[in-house]
């Protein structure tokens, strides 16, 4: 049997379709329940449905007022913080395209993704790095300001034009912008069952920022669409608070990136008797993490795998566990495959994971970028880059990156980007930078440089600090005599772990 899924075709988007319009389908019937909640130590911030809805249509309001029209794209630099779900839904709204972007970034990378995109608005706070421009921008203040005036309508329309933009890092080392659809929304029900087990009446805690993808999607955009409440923790809630938040507020899925339970697991974890299972995603879920928090509340972790160009796709779920080892099956409505140079290989094979190119989630493409695009299909599929084994059952296995991409706390990262950075430093000839697990289950990046002379590590911290944003960053620098290479000279990153533990003197 080839290792290729057969399940039948989700049901198509209906049009017209507008995705904000989707994900507040449930205001006028739940107006008075509470839509998101803003967790903090004393206390919490809340907001119903229909305040929600009043906020994002006055918010398109504003943004028409300001002189935009459907299809222009907005640059969000905002920071954790409620504007930036309210101002991505309102653009959604009337037709906008935003392009949310990391708080992290620094004004070098901003201004590259400006001359990408070119926006007709930036949304701004003050403390979030972004280059002098002469583009128009709002602040807080202004977006605030917004929530009260006359709801705008919903633009509704072709559910296959864009609706969004985020950017992801590439195996060019060029980070890429990712078009997504207006029906990418639609598609994401298929996780509702194939991995959240999500109910309205449930009370889904995020651990992320508002402005990380996995936040905004799994954490926002979901828990609204099925009429549930989220829970966001305040900016600045360390992990080990979380659980004692998770119980106060009586969050029934909490949802995380990997480290986090990690952190969470190094304290004493309270008794959490609302909380039904929790959800991990944005990088491979350790089994040694899996394992203890199982035993520390008595509730699964159901693991996720995808990527920007199309969030996830495989999983497991409640009523669909994973087997062990792997991280799950398809989602119902999925075509996945695993492929080898001819084609899918027989299950129980290795080779990369693809994803059919009818998927309804599956990006528009590479903006500005068709070559690159049409580069990640082959014949009917997307190819992830990573590497996975089918079995029998139809449950794969997660092998690596085939393309040696890092994750540096849930972000995926190339270090063809981060070596782009390091290699202008005036002392460094040539970097190579990789993922390197310097204890149980906590992995950071290294980077590894040829130069006349060792350099100053705080001055080395200092120049990575000014170019790239902090999950970018190296966490350490080793000055070597040569970089490993093959016979035919091209660098071996899988090289680099064996100097890493002879420099630290490990076996």
């Amino acid at each position: 049997m080839l290792s290729e899924t057969q399940s039948a075709p989700f049901a198509p988007c209906p049009a017209p379709f507008n995705m904000a319009a989707h994900v507040l389908r449930h205001a006028d019937s739940l107006p008075d329940k509470v839509a998101l909640a803003v967790l903090g130590l004393a206390g919490a911030e809340r907001c119903s449905y229909a305040r929600l809805k009043a906020a994002v249509l006055g918010t398109g309001t504003g943004f028409l007022r300001a002189g935009l029209s459907p299809g222009d794209r907005v640059l969000m630099r905002l920071g954790n913080t409620v504007e930036f779900p309210v101002a991505y839904l309102g653009a959604l709204a009337v037709g906008l395209v935003p392009v949310p972007t990391s708080s992290q970034l620094t004004a070098k990378e901003v201004a590259e993704i400006i001359d990408t995109v070119q926006p007709r608005l930036i949304l701004r706070a003050q403390e979030v790095a972004c280059p002098d421009t002469a583009l128009p921008m709002l602040g807080l203040s202004e977006l605030d300001d917004m929530y009260a005036l006359p709801p705008a309508s919903f633009e509704m329309g072709d559910p296959d034009r864009p609706g969004y933009i985020i950017f992801t890092s590439g195996t060019s080392g060029v980070p890429r912008a990712v078009v997504h659809a207006h029906r990418a929304i639609w598609a994401r029900q298929m996780m509702v069952d194939g991995w959240y087990g999500l109910r309205q009446d449930d009370r889904m805690m995020h651990a992320g920022a508002f402005n990380w993808t996995y936040t905004l999607g799994t954490g926002l955009m979901d828990p609204w669409t099925a009429g549930a409440t989220a829970l966001i923790p305040k900016a600045g809630i360390a992990p080990q608070q979380l659980p004692l938040l998770m119980k106060r507020h009586d969050a029934t899925i909490f949802a995380a990136a990997p480290g986090v339970f990690r952190k969470m697991l190094a304290g004493q974890l309270p008794n959490l008797p609302r909380l039904r299972h929790a959800l991990s995603a944005g990088e491979k879920l350790s089994e040694t993490v899996r394992q203890d928090w199982q035993a520390a509340t008595g509730t699964a972790i159901h693991e996720a795998f995808g990527m920007s160009e199309c969030s996830t796709f495989i999983s497991a779920s409640p009523d669909r566990p994973a087997a062990p080892g792997t991280l799950g099956r398809p989602q119902a409505g999925r075509r996945v495959t695993i492929l080898g140079e001819d084609g899918p290989v027989p299950r129980g094979q290795d080779g990369v994971i693809a994803v059919h190119r009818d998927d309804p989630g599956l990006m528009l493409g590479y903006f500005g970028a068709r070559d690159a695009t049409a580069a990640r299909m082959r014949e009917a599929w997307f190819l992830t880059g990573d590497q996975g084994r089918m079995s029998e059952t139809g449950d794969i296995t997660y092998l690596g990156r085939a393309d040696d991409m890092m994750n540096a706390g849930g972000f995926r990262v190339s270090p063809l980007e981060v070596e782009a950075v390091l290699n202008t430093h005036p002392g460094i000839t040539q970097s190579a930078v990789t993922e390197i697990e310097v204890k149980r289950d906590a992995r950071l990046i290294m980077a590894f440089y040829t130069g006349p002379r060792a350099l100053d590590l705080d001055d080395l911290h200092g120049f990575a600090a000014a170019r790239l944003a902090s999950y970018k960053q190296p966490r350490g620098f080793f000055h070597l005599d040569a970089l490993p290479t093959g016979a035919n000279g091209k660098l071996l990153r899988r090289a680099l772990r064996p100097i890493y533990e002879d420099l630290h003197g490990q076996a």
